[in-house]
């Protein structure tokens, strides 16, 4: 959320910033126009409140005298439901201005390129060599039903589509790969390992900036005020809402290992087969709470953290920067890390790092305090993916994939797999 205080004192910045992501100056003169219909609403408010207790005092004193103060009783009776009436009209004027900066995206960082969309982004660098094949390469859907480590029919029968059945080896590469990213980011980086709930109440996905903009992107609980989470970050990031830390707790990193669970609205016709877009995949998600003087560095590092990962899996992968265009509605800045896939012949999206700056501390009420004598300032956050696991299995299936069908597993994994060099066919 952005702070209402800096758009006040510099809307016509706010509204050029702003308009990189496709916003209407017209909203910012409509929220500007209920901020100071509130503000007005509320200083009347006060004076007659003010009145209200000046009065009540004078004619307790008329009363004490024997005088008669009914005329100061009948003014007093208006005064009353005016400040009523105000109340109401106060109260409606902060919901109103709430929702119009819920409403409002992130402010992207100058640095950001400008674009149009996925197009314009830039690539920063790429690593490792891409596989060449003396035969023609099989996407991984076809690899793993081969192998007889993935049943998408039965899942499909047992729940619906855009979900999937490990099983055998397949069910112990996704194990094997969550642990194995746990671990380098755990032994490696320095983050606290966390095992979050899947479920988030409604207050938890507002300050991360998922409600109320992307509600139809999310499983809702019938009946209840609870979400099925999109991703970690929802819960990681919500750990210290509502609370002050000292400068000395920072930074917060936490590497946390769920299920994420995604409708994929909108994505009707787009990777209906294979482990690419499913309603349910597992994900180790990184966050980071900052101070703001440190988040750029930082964001540098959580690529390095993410990127270390592929390398580790001998995976090629490319660096990109998110143009205007196709920056999301949270996101100050974003690197995005695309692992390339043979069968498509092409590098897709594996790990999204992002700053937020204050803006989801500003909605989840995330504060710390420099030394004992200074005000509550709001944090920076972080996120990045590291990695989306599902994604994972399908570039190992893909650039691992042997002539006679089986699949080599990366080096660094084999402990993991229980000394499993290749996954074969039974």
């Amino acid at each position: 959320m952005l702070d209402i205080r800096a758009i006040r004192q510099n809307p016509d910045e706010f509204k050029t910033k702003l308009a990189r992501k496709k916003v209407n100056p017209a909203t910012i003169d409509e929220l500007l126009s209920a901020d100071e219909a509130w503000r007005q609403n509320l200083a009347e408010t006060e004076q007659l409140k003010n009145l209200r207790n000046t009065t009540s005092e004078a004619i307790a004193r008329k009363k004490k005298r024997g005088e008669d103060a009914t005329a100061d009783i009948a003014q007093m009776k208006e005064v009353g439901n005016r400040i009523k009436e105000l109340d109401d009209i106060v109260r409606e004027g902060e919901a109103t201005i709430r929702d119009i900066l819920l409403s409002l995206p992130n402010v992207p960082h100058d640095s950001v390129p400008e674009g149009e969309s996925e197009d314009d982004n830039p690539v920063i660098r790429t690593w490792g060599d891409i596989p060449k094949f003396d035969f023609e390469p099989k996407p991984h859907w076809e690899v793993a039903e081969a192998l007889g480590i993935l049943d998408t029919e039965r899942a499909v029968k047992i729940t619906g589509s855009r979900f999937v059945l490990y099983k055998g080896l397949g069910a112990r590469l996704e194990r094997a790969l969550a642990a194995f990213m746990l671990d380098i980011h755990t032994d490696r980086h320095g983050y606290t390992e966390m095992f979050p709930a899947f479920i988030a109440n409604e207050d938890s996905l507002v300050g991360t900036g998922n409600l109320p903009k992307f509600g139809d992107e999310m499983f809702k609980l019938e009946g209840l005020p609870y979400y099925l989470i999109p991703t970690a970050e929802v819960p990681l990031t919500n750990y210290y809402r509502d609370e002050i830390l000292a400068a000395e707790q920072l930074p917060v990193k936490f590497a946390g290992y769920s299920s994420c669970f995604r409708s994929e609205a909108g994505s009707a016709g787009k990777d209906t087969r294979g482990l690419i877009r499913l309603h349910q995949f597992q994900k180790v998600e990184l966050v980071n709470l900052v101070k703001p003087e440190d988040s750029y560095k930082v964001l540098e590092e959580l690529v390095a953290e993410c990127a270390a990962v592929l390398e580790a899996l001998e995976l090629p992968y490319r660096q990109i920067e998110i143009c205007t265009g196709d920056l999301g509605s949270k996101d100050a800045k974003k690197y995005d890390l695309e692992v390339w896939i043979p069968a498509s012949n092409t590098y897709r999206e594996i790990s999204s790092c992002t700053n937020f700056e204050d803006f989801q501390a500003r909605r989840a009420n995330l504060r710390y305090r420099r030394d004992d004598t200074s005000k509550p300032e709001f944090m920076h956050t972080l996120n990045g993916s590291g990695l989306a696991v599902g994604r994972t299995v399908a570039a190992i299936l893909e650039n691992n994939q042997q002539a006679d069908g089986s699949v080599r597993v990366p080096k660094a994994l084999v402990p993991y797999m229980g000394g499993v060099e290749y996954i074969t066919a039974k």
